[in-house]
């Protein structure tokens, strides 16, 4: 008898990882993630790339600095994965910057970035003449320096033969995707803080435009920012090793792709965002506009809408102590002497205008001071003052929402300075609601990749992409007797700005 072994083929099932790419385009650097389809950040790259001054209170970059980064960045960024796998691509971007191409598509003018303070000729025109309560009606905003509208304004007014050449507008993380696609688009988040678009019914308003002049064929076609605008383009495919049929999505403004980033998508969520920038979001999904304009009223990236405080230097102001005065890239080291007893002592104060301010007094001459300074006043008092500052700041645009009837029991908080303990624990307790901290820090690249994997059909919406990719990792708690004591340096530091505001317009 002769037994016979059955033959059998065993084959393996290969598994393919898809990968997708999310982009924050900064005002310093971009930030590249790579993300598989579990929402794993498998690798992150930074490029840097110059900003420029070229008179006080202007701020510009060159278009093609932030082109040049993201081609190097994702060439790093891709390096040792099966290119293949890479299905699409999500840009989160600074917002409100002033991107005019000409006939041929070029770059007209460095563009005019989000902090920039030139507009305020423009800005009193547009709510002094036209009128806060007509523009609300027409964008659901009034004018702030840093929106795109007044600068067009001042372009068309100081540089007529620059104005007089565009056939294109567009937003700075627009110009990275036509780069990647060849389509004008734009997202509605990332649109509503132009001052041209009528936020409420999701268009280009006809009115607006006529008002700075601008032709709606110059203006980029309209997208969710989970919505598909094309895959990339020929030539791109070759120079970066991705796939030609690689999805981009319209991606977001900065603060919508980080505000998805960390899950506040849906009906009352809250996000703060202490970048360079500092930023009060909350989410929803009904219109709404803040009768007084203190908050801006804009579309979300989840569908939806949201309101929005927003003050121009956050976190800068920290790197501009640190950096520019005391001489360090060391802050944490800097922040060693701030011992549990001297928060809410404080006898320091600061005002964090250094670029002006929006949200919510929209001065863009006021400046940043320290107050209360002695001869025994330390390095570390002034270390305390800005970061108390920034966070005093910030409360202004929460008592807004609160005067509004918004709840807000609690926020998560995401940024660079965000992951700053000491930080956190003064946000905590001048404000007064346990801040949560999410896994992944990288709020606007992860927001942006979440968006992609929603517009390759990974995920049926935004709601269902923050309910299974984003977790919580950490939450700082107030203290009732340490809250007490901010709450009364608060009181004092929100009269100082009321009784320098016409010392600031007289020494501008």
């Amino acid at each position: 008898m002769t037994c016979c072994k059955e033959n059998r083929t065993y084959v393996s099932e290969v598994v393919t990882i898809q990968y997708y790419i999310g982009i924050d385009l900064g005002t310093s650097a971009v930030k590249l993630l790579l993300v598989d389809e579990q929402g794993r950040i498998e690798r992150e790259v930074t490029k840097e790339y110059p900003l420029s001054f070229p008179h006080p209170g202007w701020s510009e970059q060159n278009p093609e600095d932030w082109w040049k980064a993201v081609q190097h960045g994702v060439l790093q960024l891709t390096e040792h994965i099966d290119k293949s796998a890479v299905r699409g691509i999500g840009v989160g971007g600074q917002m409100h910057g002033l991107v005019a191409l000409d006939e041929d598509d070029a770059v007209i003018r460095p563009a005019i970035l989000w902090n920039d303070g030139r507009t305020g000729e423009e800005v009193a025109y547009l709510n002094d003449t036209i009128g806060k309560e007509k523009l609300s009606a027409l964008t659901a905003n009034i004018a702030f320096a840093g929106f795109t509208a007044p600068k067009l304004l001042w372009m068309r007014r100081n540089e007529p033969e620059n104005f007089a050449r565009i056939r294109r507008i567009m937003l700075p993380k627009d110009y990275i995707n036509y780069r990647l696609t060849g389509v004008h688009s734009c997202d509605y988040s990332d649109a509503s803080g132009m001052l041209l678009l009528d936020v409420e019914h999701r268009c280009w308003s006809k009115e607006m435009l006529a008002i700075c002049g601008v032709d709606e064929a110059w203006m980029p076609q309209l997208f969710e920012s989970y919505e598909p605008i094309g895959t990339i383009r020929g030539f791109v495919s070759g120079a970066l090793g991705l796939p030609r049929d690689c999805i981009v999505v319209a991606g977001a403004g900065d603060n919508a792709a980080a505000a998805v980033g960390t899950g506040v998508v849906g009906e009352g969520g809250c996000n703060i965002s202490l970048g360079t920038s500092g930023t009060l979001f909350i989410s929803s999904k009904q219109f709404a506009v803040d009768p007084n304009n203190a908050l801006h009223a804009f579309a979300h990236a989840d569908g939806g809408w949201h309101l929005m405080g927003c003050m121009l230097s956050a976190a800068s102001c920290n790197k501009w102590l640190c950096e520019e005065i005391l001489h360090t890239t060391d802050y944490a080291a800097e922040q060693t002497g701030i011992t549990d007893d001297k928060l809410g002592n404080n006898h320091v104060f600061f005002l964090p205008y250094l670029m002006g301010e929006r949200s919510p007094i929209n001065d863009t001459n006021a400046r940043g001071t320290f107050t209360g300074i002695t001869m025994d006043t330390t390095r570390a008092d002034l270390v305390q003052a800005v970061l108390e500052g920034v966070a005093f700041a910030i409360r202004d645009s929460f008592e807004v929402a609160k005067s509004l009837g918004i709840a807000i029991p609690r926020s998560f908080l995401c940024g660079g300075g965000a992951k700053s303990p000491l930080w956190r624990k003064i946000f905590a307790n001048v404000l007064g609601i346990p801040l949560d901290m999410v896994k992944t820090e990288q709020g606007p690249g992860y927001g942006g990749a979440m968006l992609a994997m929603v517009g390759c059909g990974v995920y049926p919406s935004v709601q269902a992409a923050a309910d299974a990719l984003v977790e919580l990792a950490s939450t700082t708690e107030p203290d009732s007797e340490l809250t007490a004591r901010y709450e009364a340096q608060y009181q004092k530091f929100k009269r100082i700005y009321p009784a320098m505001r016409e010392l600031f317009a007289a020494i501008r």
